[in-house]
């Protein structure tokens, strides 16, 4: 059985999603073991960003196997998935402090435009294929 490159690239980037939503798991559950009882659902559920937006489609890809993403479209959605998980450990650790920052908004922003982008690369080298 042959297995492309861009197959394997997808299996390394499954895993490393995998551990990024672990690393999340954690993380959170440390600092929210030394914040003195104060907890942000930003914080508590940072891990689904990295679990739902990679781990998730990379593995339903995978056993499908085919229409794998390219590189580019690959790095715009896990640049987006990473910004969206920082945005949200960040709105998390800014809630716990207790103050607000309206400037958080623009990891939302930036992590939708980084995740809209890539699927549009994705779906344009599809059309492209299909042609």
């Amino acid at each position: 059985m042959f297995i492309s490159q861009s197959n394997i690239r997808l299996q390394k980037y499954l895993i490393a999603s995998i551990i990024s939503s672990l690393f999340c798991a954690l993380f959170a559950a440390v600092y929210e073991t030394f914040s003195f009882g104060v907890y942000s659902y930003f914080m508590l559920f940072s891990f689904v960003f990295p679990l739902l937006l990679c781990s998730l489609p990379y593995s339903i890809i995978i056993f499908k196997n085919k229409n794998i993403p390219n590189k580019f479209a690959l790095r715009l959605w896990n640049s987006g998935t990473a910004i969206l998980t920082v945005g949200s450990i960040v709105q998390g650790i800014i809630e716990i402090y207790g103050t607000t920052n309206h400037f958080t908004v623009i990891y939302a922003i930036a992590g939708g435009i980084f995740c809209i982008s890539g699927l549009s690369s994705w779906l344009i080298s599809v059309k492209q294929k299909i042609e």
